[in-house]
């Protein structure tokens, strides 16, 4: 299918729209959505202040959760389009640890093509679009967008973590949160692993995602909203130094990263879907999927009548990469811890492998599995193996 097919604005006009549902929001987020509930039969319009591709600042790698969940969205990311990485490196003060995948490999694919593919299939699928179009405000009969309006069943935020649709409804109440800075750049050479890294030092983190055969993204996340990878670089000297002689292309990004947890993710027959549902720190690399998984469940909900069905399986849904980016900062914050844990996860390396299995391994994982790196965090602050 050809882009521009999959760029054409519905017309605005006096008259109103109807539609089973409307998704206000054309990121991989409201893509994801406008997919599930195709698939269980709704008729769909996605509405967008921007046009296709919409880019954005992040790691670009999908575990193996999230690749599963786009296969159950009839999602396949071409090999050639994307690189297969096998498992995850931490480096850490000249140490390192590696685990892989005991199952599903993860694939790093660049943000646009990842947007390119969700929008071709949903477009197959007879989702519409109304790009450029921006949402004005809400009326009794539905909503406005730049005077158009749009009457739906369902509305469903899928705009991001300033969520305009979320304030206006009333949902932006939160129960915790915290924010970091990211940004990210893309550099012409080809992987040196086959592993997704995250290089840790005390002022900040940098991701390394192989793209392609010869391209990487690297990402800098920190609490300092002025650093940006020039400066982080040479934090860490080999990774500089690896990226010494290639070229950057592209522009460097930036997005902040919030950690943050809504209190209610649907009211009547609005929900949230995405960053706008409440989010993890990127440092999870559970974004994406988390968007994916929650738009499965939004369209069970949908096909059920249920939001409250929704609601349920979100906070589920968001349980495991909390309590994970939760531990995973509070390495950030503590050296000695960082260090410790890292020390006994060299040490026995299967370990780490299934620690990964539970942090980003397909669906099915014991409820009980997900506690384990609690266990290990806590051994080291007790002083024993």
């Amino acid at each position: 299918m050809h882009q521009n097919d999959l760029m054409t604005t519905r017309p605005a006009h006096a008259n109103p729209s109807n539609t089973d549902v409307l998704i206000v929001g054309g990121g991989p987020a409201g893509l994801a959505a406008a997919i599930a509930a195709r698939q269980k039969g709704f008729e769909v319009i996605v509405a967008d202040r921007d046009r296709p591709s919409i880019d954005k600042s992040c790691g670009e790698g999908l575990m193996g959760d999230g690749v599963e969940a786009l296969r159950a969205l009839g999602v396949q990311i071409p090999a050639a389009e994307s690189f297969s990485f096998q498992g995850i490196r931490f480096v850490d003060s000249g140490s390192r640890v590696e685990g892989g995948f005991l199952s599903a490999h993860g694939i790093g694919v660049r943000r646009t093509t990842l947007h390119r593919l969700l929008l071709e299939r949903a477009a197959k699928l007879g989702v519409q679009f109304s790009w450029e179009c921006r949402f004005t405000g809400i009326e009794a009969r539905g909503l406005s967008f730049d005077g158009s309006l749009i009457r739906a069943r369902w509305v469903i935020g899928a705009d991001g973590l300033d969520s305009m649709l979320r304030r206006q409804y009333g949902l932006d109440s939160h129960l915790s949160g915290s924010r970091r800075f990211g940004f990210r750049r893309h550099y012409r050479i080809a992987p040196w692993t086959d592993m997704a890294e995250l290089y840790w030092g005390d002022a900040c983190q940098i991701y390394v995602t192989p793209v392609g055969p010869e391209e990487i993204c690297v990402a800098v996340i920190s609490r300092n909203r002025q650093l940006r990878l020039d400066q982080a670089l040479p934090m860490f000297p080999e990774l500089r130094a690896r990226l010494k002689c290639a070229s950057t292309f592209g522009t460097e990004r930036g997005g902040v990263t919030h950690s943050r947890v809504l209190r209610r993710v649907a009211r009547g027959n609005i929900a949230l879907v995405g960053d706008a549902s409440g989010s993890v720190d990127a440092i999870s690399g559970q974004g994406l999927c988390l968007s994916f998984r929650q738009s499965l469940a939004l369209a069970d909900a949908l096909e059920a009548g249920d939001l409250r069905q929704y609601h349920r399986a979100h906070r589920r849904l968001m349980a495991k990469p909390l309590l994970s980016s939760s531990l995973l900062l509070a390495l950030t914050r503590h050296t000695w811890l960082r260090e410790s844990v890292l020390r006994v996860l060299a040490s026995d390396p299967g370990r780490f492998a299934r620690l990964l299995s539970i942090h980003a391994g397909p669906r099915g994982s014991r409820e009980s599995d997900r506690h384990a790196v609690v266990s290990l965090v806590f051994q080291r602050l007790n002083g024993s193996d």
